[in-house]
């Protein structure tokens, strides 16, 4: 699943290359008409924003919210560049000036009012986006605290919590921070919550930045950990079961 620094990229991309045109828009398909895409056409890109692992792309009073899930993607397609997919996939093509911005797949492309947005429940329930310009770490560390019995590596890829870290930086955030994702959040100080945070958004601020480094821990499972040595760890967690990597050395449960 895309994770927000991912989102945030495409985001960038997106608004350099048809960021404030007027653009021509087109479904290749059904769930693309479906979605209401045809009320974009001949509309300006005002700004595109994220929120967490969600897009949205802001065309005046009428809004493209997309999350990508498991399997979707966007595209920007320059002169000279080839499809990804056939135009039939296309849920969603931008024509600007000079390129088009191509959505495949993914749970969730609609166009909504800008009124409803403000309303919208599926965005009203996403926590503080660790990718903020302002986060407000407090608030985030609180919201981690109305779950004290939960694991640390399963609450932090609840949305509701805190939004836009995926499998990837949950583990690899608790390893930056030597903090085990075992650990439940009633366990763990405001000061260890806090460092755990803020290595997430560092790595994922770098990844957006300089493109994903290679991995210390994640999918890593059996090879040795790059600070002591030690065979890293794997197991699934949570009611998701989504798969945590760790060093049993560096991140002791107790």
């Amino acid at each position: 699943m895309a994770e927000g620094d991912t989102i945030l990229r495409t985001a960038r991309r997106i608004e350099l290359a048809v960021g404030g045109q007027e653009l021509g828009v087109r479904a290749g398909n059904g769930r693309g008409r479906a979605a209401g895409t045809e009320k974009l056409d001949g509309r300006r890109l005002e700004r595109v924003e994220t929120r967490g692992k969600h897009l949205l792309l802001h065309f005046g009073e009428l809004v493209l919210h997309s999350h990508l899930g498991m399997s979707g993607s966007w595209q920007v397609i320059e002169p000279g560049d080839r499809w990804r997919k056939p135009a039939s996939a296309a849920w969603v093509v931008l024509s600007g000036e000079a390129a088009e911005v191509v959505q495949f797949g993914g749970p969730t492309l609609r166009v909504l009012g800008a009124t409803q947005l403000r309303r919208d429940p599926v965005l009203a329930w996403l926590g503080p986006d660790i990718l903020a310009p302002q986060l407000d770490l407090a608030a985030a560390i609180a919201g981690l605290r109305a779950s004290p019995g939960r694991e640390l590596g399963d609450a932090l890829l609840d949305q509701q919590l805190i939004a836009g870290i995926g499998n990837i930086f949950k583990s690899e955030a608790c390893f930056a921070a030597q903090v085990s994702p075992w650990r439940a959040i009633d366990d763990l100080s405001d000061d260890l919550l806090r460092r755990s945070l803020e290595a997430a958004r560092q790595l994922m601020r770098e990844s957006v930045e300089r493109g994903r480094p290679s991995p210390a821990v994640y999918r890593q499972a059996a090879r040795p950990c790059p600070v002591c040595g030690t065979p890293i760890a794997a197991r699934g967690q949570g009611d998701a079961n989504r798969r945590t990597y760790w060093c049993p050395r560096c991140q002791p449960r107790y």
